[in-house]
């Protein structure tokens, strides 16, 4: 019978070594689950705490680097192990964006997971007796291919979702697991997430599809005339979605994925990021010595998906409470709308409906009579309810099919208050694509995209996009002096155009405006967005040259026709 061979006894060095190890691993995983009872508002709750926990995994990782040898023979490492580490540092870098909005901590999660992923850290998954590890690595997978979304790597993207779909019937095969299903909907949900998205197709000389992004950069941020107003600059947006059967993924909605890239700064681009063979480490603090940094490149995001009254009160409140001096709020809102019983009233606080957030109607007692008309939607969230919001600046979006409630917004204490309201009715022809994220906010996201989704494009050369694309860069920069130069808009509007995010908005509604009215199938004021306090008609939302440009490229894009003449009849579909 063969003696077993018996490892020899550790000698203090590595005695101590394993110890720090264990110490640092115990102390990292308390840290790590105690993320999840921080408070997701506020900024003084959390920061320190993220602070501590970085740290502690900082060290924790450079300690295994420093001493992999020993732990692999004295302590038993596995390589499943070290991918833990990885994973866990991987979605503390994602969520610290979800709560700073600062996009190159993106490119930091990136990096830990490609080193998962290329040094395959969890390829024995499926070797354990158990199933746990396996679900580690589905999660893994899910949570990659969501930071490779936000950072438009979609090659990679597919690639991952090729290698899920893989692991998911391993999964199966293996384990007769209970939640195969559940799996197999998450899978569902990223391929299904991915098609909608891809609307128009961008090709090069190859028919090779070009990705494109749409954040923020100073080439497509319209230039502004020189002006004398004091303007306010976007600080806290929250951003919420609950369209009925619109497609999503992870809590994130098409329209909420859109806009949050709208409201971004595109995130420049790490170098060490694309070198997978260097080891990645936790080499970007979000802070030092638990400070704030003095400035944000973005402004701060809340992202709620299917929130209820309360919980969208807590983060307006939270925003509210946030905002520096000479700072704005934006609030975007997808969502169904909740009609209300009348459409003349003199209370258009509640009486006209809103939208709803969450479609839960929590405590309800369901064995009580109703009275006709006494009970509202619990979660619809009215006019009314943004009132007291309005005692500091408060920029409004609102893509519903009941958006025209929003229109009557009062202004009760002197602070700029602006509402974008979407159209509330497309036409038949466009009524099976609302799944795939509303128009308006499509306008909003990306204005040329919008123009050719009107106008049934769905595949264009990367040389004419860029051609049509100087055509709408030409119709922001005329449209941004329109603004400076109009005797007869509201001073709301020149104290928030000063803002970069928010300008840009302003200018791609102007354009989506007069594209849909000119337009021949959006026939009537329900087809047209609308903005409050409303934007003066002959002087920017109907101005010839605008217009012009508008006409100009549907001419290069061969589809003059769909658009009507100013003026020829009548453009807005009443007789």
């Amino acid at each position: 019978m063969a003696e077993e061979t018996v490892a020899p006894p550790m000698d203090e060095n590595e005695k101590r070594i394993v110890n720090e190890f264990c110490h640092l691993l115990e102390k990292s995983k308390q840290l790590f689950n105690g993320l999840r009872d921080l408070p997701q508002y506020g900024h003084k709750q959390w920061q320190s705490y993220f602070g501590r926990t970085f740290d502690v995994y900082t060290k924790l990782w450079k300690f295994q680097q420093q001493h992999r040898q020993i732990l692999d023979v004295k302590y038993g490492l596995k390589r499943w192990q070290i991918g833990e580490v990885a994973s866990k540092i991987g979605q503390l870098y994602y969520h610290y964006y979800l709560r700073t909005s600062e996009t190159n901590y993106l490119n930091e999660s990136f990096s830990f997971y490609s080193a998962i992923r290329m040094r395959a850290y969890y390829s024995k998954a499926n070797k354990e007796e158990r199933p746990d590890l396996m679900v580690k690595k589905l999660r893994f997978y899910a949570r990659f291919i969501v930071v490779c979304l936000l950072l438009k790597k979609m090659k990679l993207v597919r690639d991952l979702v090729r290698e899920l779909a893989k692991q998911i019937d391993d999964y199966t095969g293996t384990y007769e697991p209970e939640d195969h299903m559940e799996w197999n909907l998450v899978l569902g949900e990223i391929k299904a997430f991915i098609e909608a998205d891809n609307l128009i197709s961008v090709v090069d000389v190859d028919a090779t599809a070009i990705v494109l992004s749409h954040r923020l950069t100073p080439l497509n941020t319209p230039p502004l005339d020189k002006m004398s107003h004091v303007h306010f600059t976007l600080q806290e947006i929250i951003i919420v979605g609950n369209t009925h059967e619109q497609v999503k993924f992870s809590e994130l909605t098409l329209d909420m994925f859109r806009m949050l890239q709208t409201l971004e700064r595109e995130p420049q681009e790490d170098l060490s990021n694309q070198i997978y063979d260097a080891s990645p480490a936790p080499g970007r603090q979000p802070f030092e010595n638990g400070d704030r940094p003095n400035k944000r490149e973005n402004p701060h995001k809340y992202l709620l998906y299917k929130p209820t009254y309360s919980q969208l009160n807590t983060f307006l409140a939270s925003g509210f409470k946030e905002l520096p001096p000479n700072g704005a709020m934006l609030l975007y809102i997808s969502a169904d709308g909740c009609h209300g019983n009348a459409k003349h009233t003199d209370d258009a606080a509640y009486d006209l409906g809103g939208v709803v957030t969450n479609s839960r109607r929590d405590g309800e007692v369901t064995s009580k009579p109703k009275r006709p008309g006494t009970l509202k939607e619990m979660h619809c969230l009215h006019p009314g309810d943004l009132y007291p919001y309005t005692r500091k600046p408060l920029f409004l979006i609102v893509d519903s099919d009941n958006s025209s409630a929003f229109q009557h917004f009062p202004n009760f204490f002197g602070q700029p208050v602006v509402c974008l309201l979407s159209p509330e009715q497309v036409p038949t022809t466009m009524q099976d694509m609302r799944q795939k994220g509303n128009l308006f906010t499509l306008f909003l996201h990306c204005p040329l995209m919008g123009f050719c989704h009107v106008c049934s494009i769905i595949d264009i050369p990367i040389t004419m996009w860029d051609k049509c694309q100087n055509y709408v860069d030409r119709f922001l920069s005329e449209a941004s002096k329109l603004f400076v130069r109009s005797r007869s808009i509201d001073h709301a509007y020149m104290q928030f155009i000063g803002d970069d995010f928010l300008r840009l908005i302003l200018l791609r509604f102007v354009f989506c405006y007069i594209v849909l009215i000119l337009h021949r199938g959006f026939k009537g004021p329900s087809f047209y967005p609308l903005s409050h306090p409303p934007l003066p008609t002959e002087e920017i939302l109907e101005y010839p040259s605008l217009c012009k440009i508008v006409l100009d490229l549907a001419t290069v894009l061969d589809c003059r026709a769909l658009f009507a003449e100013p003026g020829e009849g009548d453009i807005h579909g009443t007789t």
